[in-house]
């Protein structure tokens, strides 16, 4: 597997604040990958370091294997780190022609890039008239035209309508469909999990996480239950060991969550045994948000 990126304690200091702090990860070819955390996590911080638009205070970084320097990485790089800029006057063809320009492009396919985006009826309409989710698209357009092998996007769904975000992500899938690689920060729980293949967590510049997103989700699930006898339901769930915490409910409801694998028919056989009826028995998997929850939760317990 070709390594597109690889971060080696990448540190950042704005004054005495550690903006990212010892961050390494790496970002393996034909993925999509997540940087989930807050607002103030070091996300945008760490996309400005590794595009030489921010200088790290220390650590490393290495593009395409570390065969090319940054300033030749960058030609195969697209991004889109800040809000879209274009001249409002021009039309869409105009200001992708004028991006070719400045980048020194060659042959590019403008048509293809408008298709993908869905703008390609609007290319001769000014800038000043598309709506945010359009302009987003542009950018996307733009940062397409030099056939990218990764494509960078920080927040890309950021202060659109649920239309817009929901044609962002259509895009980004397609995009990922072609082969090529992405890494996008975020900060919306629903957008990695619908678009990410991977995610790296990051909080208060740490990184608490690093892997694939089925294996953070892959915990063992969880009961839901309920009897008539809530209290003997309660003393039976603490003495089993199958269940890593029991948690209380409203309306006399238990969430039993499971330190190892069991099916619902093999919980209701033993609460027989135990003479224990089980009036409500729903077996469910925990949410990437409980997930990413529990991490955050067990980080700030150990910091």
């Amino acid at each position: 597997m070709e390594t597109i990126l690889s971060i080696h304690q990448l540190t950042k200091f704005y004054g005495k604040n550690k903006a990212v702090d010892q961050v390494s990860f790496k970002i393996e070819k034909g993925h999509v990958y997540g940087i989930l955390g807050p607002n103030g996590s070091g996300k945008s911080t760490t996309l400005g370091m590794i595009l030489n638009v921010v200088n790290p205070s220390s650590g490393s970084f290495s593009w395409f294997n570390g065969n090319l320097n940054t300033h030749d990485a960058l030609k195969k790089i697209g991004a889109i780190i800040e809000h879209p800029n274009f001249y409002p006057n021009m039309s869409a063809i105009e200001n992708l022609e004028l991006v070719t320009k400045i980048k020194c492009l060659t042959h590019p396919n403008y048509q293809e890039k408008l298709e993908l985006v869905g703008l390609w009826d609007r290319k001769n309409d000014a800038f000043k008239t598309y709506s945010l989710g359009m302009k987003q698209r542009l950018a996307i357009a733009s940062a397409l035209l030099n056939n990218p092998e990764i494509l960078i996007l920080d927040e890309p769904t950021n202060g659109l309508d649920p239309q817009g975000i929901h044609q962002i992500r259509a895009i980004i899938q397609k995009i990922a469909a072609q082969g090529t690689t992405i890494l996008l920060a975020s900060h919306l729980l629903d957008e990695v999990e619908k678009i990410c293949s991977h995610v790296i967590i990051l909080r208060n510049g740490k990184m608490i996480y690093d892997g694939s997103v089925d294996a953070m989700n892959a915990s063992h699930g969880y009961f839901e239950v309920a009897a008539e006898n809530s209290e003997k339901l309660e003393a039976f769930a603490n003495q089993n060991e199958a269940f890593e915490t029991v948690i209380k409910l409203p309306n006399n409801l238990y969430k039993l969550i499971l330190n190892k694998p069991m099916e619902a028919d093999t919980l209701n056989e033993m609460a027989f045994k135990n003479d224990l009826v089980l009036s409500h028995l729903v077996k469910r998997k925990e949410s990437l948000e409980e997930s990413f929850l529990n991490l955050t939760k067990n980080e700030a317990q150990h910091a």
